[in-house]
């Protein structure tokens, strides 16, 4: 009995549709405007991880928390649409960009903050969920 598909070459990539609050970001809305119409959006939260870590001003529990939730906000959308807790998530599907994000900045954020069990273990997920962003964001 074949069944088309190697079972031993692991799940196939998880793409993510388009998120919500890309169009506003690319627009140049601010992102703390963003993330409160669109609290759902992974790219958002994502986008003011980001920009708190940038900011000397910030401290690096807020962006912390930012990226935390980035990440959970991700792992809904990635289980919505058929992710089983492992597998590539490509970089080169743009709306997967989101979670890659989330998760790089939890893994530096983690670090900040030294909670270096959790920037390994993000590291790990990150380079496992996708090389390319791993090289590009860590």
């Amino acid at each position: 009995m074949t069944l088309g598909r190697d079972l031993m070459a692991g799940p196939p990539p998880t793409e993510l549709p388009q998120d919500p609050a890309a169009t506003e970001l690319e627009s140049g809305a601010p992102a703390a405007e963003v993330v409160r119409r669109h609290p759902e959006s992974p790219l958002a939260w994502a986008t003011l991880a980001e920009a708190a870590l940038a900011d000397g001003d910030v401290d690096d529990v807020t962006a912390y928390a930012y990226a935390r939730v980035g990440y959970h906000r991700s792992l809904d959308s990635l289980r919505r649409n058929g992710w089983k807790g492992h597998g590539p998530v490509p970089w080169s599907h743009e709306p997967n960009r989101g979670f890659l994000r989330a998760l790089a900045a939890l893994t530096t954020a983690a670090g900040r903050i030294g909670e270096d069990h959790e920037q390994q273990r993000c590291a790990d997920f990150l380079r496992d969920s996708s090389p390319e962003a791993a090289d590009q964001l860590l």
